[in-house]
């Protein structure tokens, strides 16, 4: 009888020849052979993955990387998580799925949430359980909005990024997204996002004022809308992080004219910018504040608004979804909440936070770097053409790509993707964010440098 040991933990990031390797090249090709074309990560990550452990994962070829992706925010406490993993196994010998029906999984996770909000904004907050996805739920925030104040328009910011069905698209800002799709949703205007630093539209006012301008201008050309909808940090629009007194005054503007207050939390909620909601960090109440990615913590798809009650005003049946009743991620979400709290998950959010833009700082001083930006654990890196200044589009892949050939995977997103983006597990070790770092520094430094020569 033959004993097959289990691998070694998943400590350090290691990776010896090609990449893709010779298995990951044959799951690569069954995957471009039978799936869509749409798909993606794989594309600039070419690895085929086998399994993951904490902030590490390794593909089927032996390679392991440190994994600063962490399914694009999902997995806030890591890969397989063994209380969450132990509270899902507990969960699935009674209830997996239950609709809209009351269970005790359900009631407990919807307690959990509403204990993280402050008391005089919980009194008055409802919970709407949605499709599995943050588009979903972002879908259900405008259609709660149109029903309670019976308009129809919409106001978004440029550089946003809602999601990619039909009405979250047109929500978006990324025009090359929304050109192969004739006749999006109508009634939606966009005004600049006004974000710490350098403006990410060139744009230098206060993007409130405009926005104030506009709907209070009887000539400004913009029916009173139904619902403002903006990010704390535009993730995918490049990690621009909003500057406090833009968010005030939109907040000012919108509660003087009786427009709801929609804010996308679906990346930077659950604790990724240090407090549990980013917009705690502001100073508001918003009136919905849409949630997804990270309420499992460990990839199990959920998703829900949080609104004030004075918006309840749709019937029964008005929204739905089959999935809105996932009993293993509810059960895992009131797992991971016990944890936030028991580890300080949201200290080490702002201490990790604070060595990631220590051990970042000093690439500003590289001519390719235009910026360094971001808040508690979600970073971008800002590369241009020291020439012109346009977007380095080839740069920043060259970046992610020498960081995987090293043992590190990051993402790319912003304006022409040439921002390379960090979003590690909240639980990260101060090591494995050292290593990390290294590995950007040492890849940022290289890639550049070749780009200078040539």
């Amino acid at each position: 009888m033959t004993t097959l040991l289990r691998p070694a933990p998943l400590t350090a990031p290691r990776v010896s020849g090609d990449l893709p390797g010779p298995r990951s090249t044959a799951l690569l090709a069954h995957q471009e052979r039978w799936e869509s074309s749409a798909r993606t990560y794989p594309r600039h990550l070419p690895i085929a993955l086998a399994e993951g452990e904490g902030s590490f994962v390794r593909d089927v070829d032996g390679n392991v990387f440190i994994d600063f992706l962490a399914g694009a925010g999902v997995l806030s406490l890591g890969h397989d998580h063994p209380e969450l993993v132990r509270a899902v196994r507990h969960q699935l010998d009674s209830l997996t799925h239950g609709l809209d029906f009351p269970t005790p999984a359900k009631d407990a996770f919807t307690q959990a949430q509403l204990s993280m909000l402050a008391p005089e904004l919980r009194k008055r907050t409802r919970l709407h359980f949605c499709g599995p996805t943050g588009a979903n739920a972002v879908e259900a925030a405008i259609k709660l909005c149109k029903i309670a104040t019976g308009r129809g328009d919409i106001i978004s910011f440029q550089g946003a990024f809602h999601g990619s069905t039909h009405a979250t698209m047109a929500l978006s800002g990324l025009v090359s997204q929304k050109a192969p799709v004739r006749d999006g949703m109508p009634g939606v205007h966009f005004f600049p996002y006004t974000a710490s630093g350098p403006a990410p539209d060139g744009c230098s006012v206060n993007g409130a004022d405009l926005l104030e301008q506009a709907l209070r201008d009887g000539n400004g050309g913009i029916p009173l809308p139904a619902a403002v909808i903006m990010e704390m940090v535009q993730g995918e629009g490049g990690n621009f992080v909003a500057r406090t007194d833009f968010v005030r005054k939109v907040r000012e503007v919108t509660r003087s004219l009786g427009i709801p207050l929609i804010v996308d939390e679906v990346q930077t909620g659950c604790g990724r910018t240090g407090t549990w909601f980013a917009f705690e960090q502001y100073g508001i109440e918003p009136d919905v504040i849409v949630a997804s990615k990270a309420l499992s913590g460990i990839g199990l798809p959920v998703a829900l608004i949080l609104y004030d009650a004075a918006l309840d005003t749709w019937a029964p049946g008005a929204h739905i979804g089959t999935f809105r009743g996932n009993q293993l991620a509810f059960a895992a979400g009131v797992e991971t909440i016990r944890i936030i709290r028991r580890d300080d998950i949201l200290g080490n959010v702002r201490r990790r936070g604070a060595r990631i833009a220590d051990r970042l700082s000093g690439l500003t001083r590289n001519p390719w770097v235009r910026q360094v930006r971001g808040r508690g654990l979600m970073w971008g890196i800002e590369l241009a053409d020291p020439r012109d200044g346009r977007p380095a589009t080839e740069v920043a892949a060259a970046v992610q790509h020498h960081a995987l050939r090293h043992g590190l995977i990051v993402e790319r997103g912003g304006r022409d993707d040439a921002v390379v983006r960090i979003l590690p597990p909240l639980n990260v070790t101060a090591e494995v964010v050292d290593m990390a770092c290294s590995n950007l520094v040492d890849a940022v430094s290289a890639r550049a440098h070749r780009s200078s020569v040539h």
